[in-house]
Formats: C-alpha cells, structure tokens, sequence
C-alpha cells in the first residue's frame, strides 16, 4: 500500500479549475469528490429544512387543541416533513454523498465507472428535490397523503400529490443510476490485489445497498406511474369505487420501500465498521461475518415488506410467514452489533466525536431493533400498529440510526474532505443535547403509543397533554444541538485549523493521501498486501 506525504504535481480537487469556471467548474465536473460535496450540501439543505417542519409540527402538539395551525396544514407538514427526510435525505445521504466521495479512494481507483452518469445522478436528484419542495407552492397547495401516499387518499385529494410522485419518480432514476455506477465500480475498478476480502467494510455495504437500488426501486417506479395514471385517466387500478384493489397499493409500496429501509441502513452499518477499528487500534471482529451479514440483510429485506400491513386483513397463514421473516432479519443486524462491541474489547479506545457518534447510534439502534420485534409479533403489532410506538420505533431506528451515523460520517471525514479540523469540544456538548433531547423526544413516544396516542393526528385527548409536552421541549433540545454542530462545521471550514493527512490514525486508502484529496486520488495506484484495518504499531505497543 503507497503513503504518499505529497504528491509531485498535487492539485487538491476544491482548488482545480477545468473548462469551466467559478460555479460552473462545480455543477459541470464529473469529479466523484465534486459531486459527493455537491449531494452533501444538498442533503444538509433539504435536512434543515424537514428539521423546520418537524419543530412546526412538534410545537402545534405543544397544547390540546389548535396552537399554531389548523388540520389542513398539519397534514401537509408532515407530509412533506416524510418526503424530504426520507427520499431527499435519508436515502440517499450516505451512499450518494460519503459513498461517492470515498468508494472510489477506499478501493484504489481515481473516479467511478461512469463519471459522466454520476453527474447525471445528482442533476436528477436536485430537479426530484425542487419538484417536491415546488408542491408547496403550486396552485392546489402541498400534498396531504403522508408520505407513503397511500390510495384511495392519493387518488381522491386535489393537492399536488402528481407532482410529489414525479419528484418521487425522478429520485428513484437517481437512485438506480447511483446503484448501477457503484456495482460496476467495485467489480471493474479494485486496485492490484485488493480482492473482494480486502475491502473495506464500507465498501461491502455500499456494494449490498446498489443491489438493492437497482433491483427494488424499479418496483416503485412503476407503482407511482400507476398512480399517475390512475389520477389522470381514472382506470381503476388501486381505487375501490373503479373496481381497483388499494390494498395492492400497500403490497407494491412495500415491496420497494421496506427494502429501501436497507438503502437507508446498511451504508451507515459500514461507516460504523470503519470508524470502531480506527478508534480502538483493532482490527475488526469477524470481517467476513459483517461483509455476509450486510448480503444477508439485503436478501432476507425482500421478504418482510408485508409486516407493514398486519392490520390490512391478510390471512392467518401470510402473518405468521412474514412475523417470522422480520424476526430472522433481525439476526444479521445482532451479528453486526456483537461484532462491533467485540471488536472494542481490550481495543486503545479514543473517545473523539465521530466515535461518541457511534456509541450513540448503537444504543439508540438497539432500542429501535428490539422495538422492531414487538411490531414484527403479530399479537402485540395488532394493538400498537397505529399509534406513536410505530412513530418511535421508526424514528430510534432511521433517524437514531441512519442520520446519526450521516453525522458521524461527516465528522469522521471532515478534515479529508477539506483539510480542515472542527472544535472537538463543541462537537462533544452538541451531542449530548441532541442524546438527551432525542431520547426525551422518541421515548416518550414510545409510552404515549403504547397508552393508546394515534399517529398522524393533529389534536390529542387530554390525558396525553404531559407526555406531548416533555416530547416538544425534548425535540427543541434536539434541534439546538444539531444546530450547534452544523455552526461547528461551517466554522470549521472557514476557520479550522489545517488538518493532518492521517489525524484519526486510520489504516484504509483515504488516509494514505493528502487532505483534502488531489484531483485524480492517486499519484500511482497503490498494490494492496494486506486487509483494511491494519494497525502494526498498536500490536508493536502490546
């Protein structure tokens, strides 16, 4: 493996200036580097605002009755609140931004397969990005359906709900793209010697994740043109009154979306296994169980999408089948956990902010998985499936999960993004507002779900006014930290001191290059002789 201090003819890729210029020299490169910043500031964007509307939301369930908005509104908040952080933030947020900036370095190459569709990628994400947010202000006023646009609801509003599916629509072209350019990257572009057991756990996890995207995005696609259709020409294919079938629509939604759970997870199960070994001097525990464990989820995620609809008056025989399929694909995910905590064990632990960040993730992750059983068991799911535990369990599992691990990506990387290093110490108290305020607001969900609080409702019976009020001031906590870090951040770039080429120690092939990166990653492509998480001196101070 090379470890070159610098390079002869070093251009770090935020300096290069091509063809083009200022503005343009960004929106028109093919750089994979360029274009993972481009999908981060994007992802960070859209991430603020769905953070806007979720603190609306959280402060109209403040007090009973009307506080700041009337049912109406309420609805299309939380509607666009779902389709920006789920379709603009985390699906795509770490494959397309930290997966596009370092898959590439991680395997030796200087650029993905196909530099030009990349850029095409991204282009069809801000145009699907602009389309949903476009439906706010669009005669016939922001969608109402929530934002799995269930039917007959999607069929029957006058909103712009054929709007929000064409951005839908649009993303998940996006997306398959994306899956294509990394499944070709990772087999054609290994550097010498890098066989697929010397690959970085991240990159084990991108490579299940694209599989995912290019073989069940295409299901919704074809499911939201359906929709489309329905609405323009009224057919009959999921509307009741027309001889249509909705509950088909339910069938075919989660088809696609529950393995997109796994789009949403996986990358940040491998950003998890890259950062415990580089904090703990260790190699991993059980490298080929996670990279197995990682095909495992993605296979096993084909065939659980129907415990989303236990409640839907399905038979007997298909509840069991798939309650017991969600309890088997929650054995990959305990392997993973054990792994990472095993790894730990007697390891030189750093406690540095992206490592807090995992600490967090797992313990937030866990309540969110072991949560996950009581809705995959038939008889407590009957019970809970429609009120604020689904809301919680969903929210420790994606948000505790998926953004939480978004950010420790970032931080993570940060300083070989941009050659810059953040205030540690301001980063530290930023997580533990958003750790006590997340957990103040999500928990409390949990009971209030359990006492009996529906999901999706703009008003709540008296007897849940306590729980609904620690649960708002727990997400003002929350937000106030997330504020902190991302001023952190900016700051940083303006004012951080200089980062090192290696500041965390780390044994994979970003570490082995300047910071921030030159345009073509590497001097010479580097041969690799031995695995990923390879630290001698750690072994040499034993």
């Amino acid at each position: 493996m090379t470890n070159p201090e610098t390079h002869s003819n070093y251009v770090s890729y935020l300096d290069y200036q091509g063809k083009h210029k200022g503005i343009w020299a960004w929106l028109m490169s093919t750089d994979h580097k360029r274009i993972g910043l481009m999908y981060l500031s994007g992802i960070i964007l859209f991430f603020l605002a769905g953070m806007t509307l979720g603190f609306l939301m959280r402060t109209e369930m403040l007090t009973h009755g009307k506080t700041i908005m009337d049912a109406q509104t309420y609805n299309a908040i939380f509607t666009l609140h779902g389709v920006i952080m789920i379709f603009l933030v985390i699906i795509p947020g770490i494959p397309a931004a930290f997966g596009n900036f370092f898959l590439p370095i991680q395997i030796g190459a200087k650029d993905v397969s196909f530099p030009r569709l990349n850029l095409f990628s991204f282009w069809l994400y801000m145009i699907g990005g602009i389309l949903a947010l476009s439906s706010l202000f669009l005669k016939g006023g922001p969608i109402d359906t929530g934002w799995t646009f269930y039917v007959p609801y999607s069929l029957r509003t006058n909103s712009n709900v054929s709007i929000a599916l064409l951005a839908a629509f649009i993303l998940g072209f996006s997306s398959i793209l994306t899956g294509l350019n990394f499944v070709t990257t990772i087999h054609r572009l290994r550097a010498p010697g890098m066989g697929f057991f010397k690959m970085p756990l991240f990159i084990w996890a991108l490579y299940s994740t694209a599989w995912i995207q290019i073989i069940a995005t295409p299901v919704i696609g074809i499911t939201i043109v359906l929709v489309i259709i329905e609405r323009l020409l009224s057919i009959g294919i999921f509307d009741p009154a027309l001889g249509g079938d909705p509950i088909l629509f339910q069938h075919l939604f989660w088809i696609y979306s529950h393995p997109a759970v796994y789009i949403m997870i996986l990358p940040a199960m491998g950003v998890v296994s890259e950062i415990i070994p580089t904090f703990t001097k260790r190699d991993i525990f059980g490298y080929k169980a996670i990279a197995f464990s990682s095909l495992a989820i993605a296979f096993i995620g084909y065939f659980v999408w129907a415990h989303h609809m236990f409640s839907s008056g399905m038979s007997d025989l298909s509840r069991m089948i798939f309650s017991l399929f969600t309890f088997l694909v929650a054995i990959p995910s305990g392997v993973k956990v054990f792994n990472w905590v095993a790894t730990m064990y007697k390891g030189s632990i750093e406690p540095k902010v992206p490592f807090l960040f995992v600490m967090m993730f797992i313990f937030l992750f866990s309540i969110g998985g072991l949560t996950g059983l009581v809705l995959g068991s038939l008889s407590t799911n009957i019970h809970v499936h429609g009120t604020y535990f689904v809301v919680a369990h969903f929210h420790y599992v994606m948000f505790g999960g998926t953004v939480m691990i978004m950010f420790a990506a970032l931080h993570y990387w940060f300083p070989k993004m941009f050659g810059k290093m953040y205030d540690e110490k301001r980063a530290k108290i930023a997580i533990a507002f958003i750790f006590v305020g997340f957990n103040m607001l999500y928990f409390t969900m949990f009971i209030l779900g359990y006492m009996g609080m529906p999901r999706r409702y703009w008003d709540f019976l008296p007897e849940f006014q306590l729980g609904q009020t620690i649960a708002t001031i727990g997400s003002y906590i929350m937000i106030t930290g997330f504020l902190i870090l991302i001023h952190n951040l900016a700051k940083a770039l303006f004012k951080g001191k200089k980062a090192e080429q290696n500041p965390w120690g780390g044994s994979t092939l970003e570490w082995t290059i300047p910071s921030p990166p030159p345009i073509e990653n590497f001097e010479e492509i580097p041969v690799i002789t031995h695995g990923p998480y390879y630290f001698p001196s750690a072994k040499e101070a034993k």
